[in-house]
């Protein structure tokens, strides 16, 4: 007697309002994190979705459906951008101090700060920054990271601590100049 030894695997059916269309809002900050412009995120999005439909007799064979949209997105985001130098959008400055405790000269050291923290990330390699957005924004664990990015865990923790490092550094050594 023959016995199947492929992993079983629970059939689940998939369908494009549930399971798909949901992560529209991710693709979107992903999409709109690497090109900077909203309307250009959108037709991305838009794409990656139309895609998804296109292989939807592959939905059944795909391990993570949000990792390979992810993925898709980031390919059609760094498609579209090309060659052209990536940056980050601006860092949030709604942090806010009560009016009364915040001098001019504190919310100038604020703004140098945010200012200064935005140009270094712009300089980190595309792919820490890629790595850095899914973690510290999306809130990605490693393996769906290393998923969309199609690398190890390992090497996912090797360039966010990379990252995380060059960025200290560089922080301390601005602290270092402004006191």
């Amino acid at each position: 007697m023959f016995i199947n030894r492929l992993p079983y695997r629970v059939m689940k059916e998939i369908r494009f309002r549930d399971d798909i269309l949901p992560l529209k809002d991710k693709l979107f900050r992903l999409a709109l994190r690497i090109t900077l412009n909203r309307e250009e995120a959108e037709d991305i999005v838009q794409d990656t979705l139309l895609k998804m439909w296109e292989r939807r007799e592959e939905w059944s064979q795909i391990e993570s459906l949000e990792a390979f949209c992810m993925t898709m997105c980031r390919n059609l985001a760094l498609d579209r951008n090309g060659a052209a130098r990536r940056s980050n959008l601006p860092l949030n400055e709604d942090i806010d101090a009560p009016p009364s405790l915040v001098t001019p000269l504190d919310e100038l050291d604020r703004r140098q700060r945010i200012e200064a923290l935005q140009q270094f990330i712009d300089g980190l390699p595309e792919q820490w920054r890629s790595i850095m957005l899914l973690r510290e924004t999306e809130g990605k664990r490693y393996d769906e990271i290393a998923n969309i990015l199609g690398i190890s865990e390992s090497q996912v923790k090797v360039y966010l601590h990379r990252a995380r490092t060059r960025l200290r550094e560089q922080m301390s050594k601005l602290d270092g100049i402004v006191k």
